[in-house]
């Protein structure tokens, strides 16, 4: 038996999001793993506050596009700007359960 959804637009809207002013905001650091295998990297990689050694890190603000982040690992990160690399994007944060990623 199949079952349907009966939520409607009506009830998720939401509130229209203000474009940050970069002029006045100040950006966040963005820490960017980078690999060369094709993989992300493992969990077990950020364990007990351990990280991959291939750390970028990256001031921007909240509104940046993965474009936009991939244009700004490209001017600092040399390996990204061969040919044929592909960017692949993923988001690690802490287990607030376990001392982990």
């Amino acid at each position: 038996m199949a079952v349907e959804s009966r939520v409607t637009q009506e009830e998720i809207k939401k509130e229209p999001e203000k474009p940050i002013d970069r002029e006045k905001t100040c950006p966040l650091l963005l820490r960017v793993f980078t690999t060369t295998n094709g993989r992300h990297h493992r969990p077990d990689e950020f364990a007990r506050g351990n990280v991959p050694s291939s750390e970028l890190q990256i001031y921007t603000w909240m509104d940046a596009t993965l474009k936009e982040l991939t244009s700004l690992v490209k001017e600092v990160y040399g390996d990204a700007r061969k040919k044929g690399t592909h960017f692949s994007f993923a988001i690690v944060y802490p287990d607030l359960k376990r001392p982990s990623y």
